[in-house]
């Protein structure tokens, strides 16, 4: 391997080596990216609903008195070799934050950051790939922008839409909610370890099919449901992501209120890829997993036998990861009767002694 061209012995590309990260590992550490856009000045927009404020995870804009436009952006470097996986990972993260709002997608733009050096076939390979999640998605990719760049990278900017006042908020947990989680965790230590090549081809597999599996359907299922809140797990990890949707819910309430939200988590009841959990043993774990123990500091309290390659996990960024889901106790059981692969992870009480508690 050149380690400074991303190029096996034989000539095959490896876009894994063309970066330090991969996937949502790659996102600037949040509590760095938090203190920049608290100090950004706040232009006002009264059809704004949603702007970067609140760490929700797309903007909605109300259009007129039944329609509500929600729009996002994601793009990062690639966690696969395989061109064509990439563009379909990187898309169906994308496509994530739509479904996150409880909206469906209209259209996208593309992405691409990619190297002059490069065989333009890659290039080709990866927006069809994108190409192909979106028409799954039923939606066109109808544009886009490329620029040169050492390090591929690609992703989307996708629109949605959704009835107004019917989008899903982060911050909208109830006391007495339960939390609903749609895949299952460890990708982000599964890609680490394939950088490496450390990671079994049946790890590799797995994290792979999990990533390319559109949230369409976890998403779809749910609107037969009344869901209070709503995020998508990925750069940030299951407790980061939660974190922000307890302390959204919390910076509603009213000093009157008398007390705060906290989340009780049933470690037993995390999935998670047995790979990832051997893999954390060994500790083969990605830099972002520390940046996200960091950001959730002070905030999650672990009972004392809950193991550490658990708490790992829980921490690992996810690309591509599920939604996460707040609801009535009985709509989250009949919610994962109807959905292949959802869990009840957690519920939403005010009696935890910490803001999140892992039991």
């Amino acid at each position: 391997m050149n380690a400074n061209n991303g190029i096996d012995e034989d000539g095959k590309v490896r876009l894994t080596q063309l970066s330090n990260a991969a996937g949502c590992a790659a996102k600037l550490k949040a509590t760095e990216l938090i203190g920049i856009l608290s100090s950004l000045p706040k232009v006002e927009c009264g059809n704004l609903e949603v702007g970067f404020d609140g760490a929700e995870d797309a903007l909605c804009y109300n259009l007129d008195d039944a329609t509500s436009l929600v729009s996002t952006v994601d793009f990062f470097p690639a966690m696969v070799d395989d061109p064509f996986t990439f563009g379909e990972i990187a898309a169906a993260n994308a496509l994530s934050d739509i479904y996150a709002m409880g909206a469906k997608p209209l259209y996208a733009l593309s992405l691409m950051c990619f190297p002059q050096r490069l065989d333009k076939r890659i290039l080709k390979e990866i927006l069809e790939g994108g190409i192909s999640k979106a028409k799954e998605a039923g939606i066109p990719i109808a544009g886009g922008h490329t620029i040169d760049d050492e390090v591929p990278k690609y992703g989307l900017c996708v629109t949605g839409s959704a009835r107004r006042g019917r989008i899903w908020r982060n911050n909208g947990v109830r006391e007495g909610d339960c939390l609903v989680l749609t895949k299952t965790l460890g990708v982000g230590i599964i890609n680490t370890a394939v950088k490496c090549r450390e990671a079994s081809p049946e790890a590799e597999r797995k994290a792979i099919e999990s990533m390319r599996k559109l949230n369409k359907l976890a998403c779809e299922t749910a609107f037969g449901f009344d869901v209070h809140a709503a995020t998508d797990v990925t750069g940030f990890g299951l407790l980061g992501h939660m974190m922000e949707m307890i302390e959204g819910a919390n910076s509603l309430l009213t000093a009157s209120a008398g007390k705060k939200l906290s989340a009780r988590i049933f470690s037993k009841e995390v999935p998670y890829f047995s790979e990832s959990y051997e893999l954390a043993e060994i500790g083969l774990l990605p830099a972002g997993l520390y940046n996200n123990r960091d950001y959730t500091k002070g905030k999650v309290r672990f009972d004392d036998d809950v193991p550490l390659p658990l708490q790992d996990i829980m921490f690992d960024p996810q690309t591509s990861g599920g939604l996460l889901l707040s609801m009535s106790l009985q709509d989250a059981e009949d919610y994962v009767k109807q959905m292949p692969g959802s869990k009840i992870i957690a519920e939403i009480t005010s009696d935890c002694g910490s803001l999140i508690h892992v039991e």
